[in-house]
């Protein structure tokens, strides 16, 4: 009887919510400068925001399929990084450990 080792994807699912939650915020936060006459931070937030839904997701899929959820942090690691305006630099940290560590982790 062969034993089958399973791996558990906790590390990837927190490393990609608490990415995922700081883009929510600071691509909210980036919505907010527009009062303050930046043309292009909402369109920019709006990139961030949609990038961390993305992160969420792969968070949530991350234990059904690992590298398909892994693809999914490093894309939207690539969407923050676009988007940001150096503030979206510890999210993109977070989700790009998770997507390397759902990738290559076996």
């Amino acid at each position: 009887m062969k034993r089958t080792r399973t791996v558990s994807r906790s590390f990837e699912m927190v490393f990609g919510i608490i990415g995922s939650v700081i883009g929510i915020f600071s691509g909210s936060f980036l919505i907010f400068l527009e009062s303050i006459g930046q043309v292009h931070a909402p369109f920019l937030g709006l990139v961030a925001i949609i990038a961390s839904i993305l992160g969420i997701a792969s968070s949530y899929y991350v234990k059904k399929n690992h590298e398909l959820a892994g693809v999914g942090f490093i894309v939207a690691t690539m969407f923050v990084i676009v988007g940001s305006d150096y503030i979206n630099v510890i999210s993109a940290i977070f989700l790009l450990i998770a997507g390397i560590s759902a990738l290559f982790r076996k």
